[in-house]
């Protein structure tokens, strides 16, 4: 991750740590929530039409592997450990 610095108003600032506080998370974690939360917003797309091109990429891709559907436990274990 980046370090960026944010200037806020107190009152947002505040705002945010009740919030944290709330969920038992850390500041950041809760704008990192809401920037994502606003690019997802922002990106042009709907919920729906974000599904439905995840949906029409599934199967699109070849995993190079022969038994990817009954591995893929286990080669995502490799995978994430390397």
């Amino acid at each position: 991750m980046i370090r960026v610095w944010v200037r806020l108003s107190e009152q947002e600032l505040a705002a945010i740590k009740r919030l944290a506080r709330g969920r038992s998370v850390s500041t950041a974690a809760v704008i990192r929530d809401a920037v994502g939360e606003y690019l997802d917003r922002e990106s042009g797309f709907t919920l729906d039409e974000r599904w439905e091109r995840s949906l029409a990429a599934m199967g699109g891709f070849h995993s190079g592997g022969a038994v990817a559907s009954e591995d893929h436990d286990d080669e995502f274990v490799a995978a994430a450990s390397e």
